[in-house]
């Protein structure tokens, strides 16, 4: 997912697609872990993709904070 697409979404959206990012991450590195995964390199985008919506949210809580 890229940062764009990030910041269109609501600070609601955002939290929601956490979850479920982070949720399908342990779900990729169980399924590794018992048999090895096509494409490990998408365990590696999950954990980006997390970074990159920890951010932005943690973001906008800065901003509100300032207001």
């Amino acid at each position: 997912m890229k940062q764009e697409v990030i910041r269109e979404l609501s600070t609601a959206d955002l939290a929601e697609r956490l979850e479920e990012e982070r949720k399908q991450l342990v779900r990729l590195k169980l399924n590794h872990a018992v048999s090895p995964l096509e494409n490990p390199n998408k365990i590696k985008a999950y954990r980006k993709t997390i970074a990159r919506l920890m951010t932005e949210l943690k973001k906008r809580q800065l901003e509100g904070n300032k207001q």
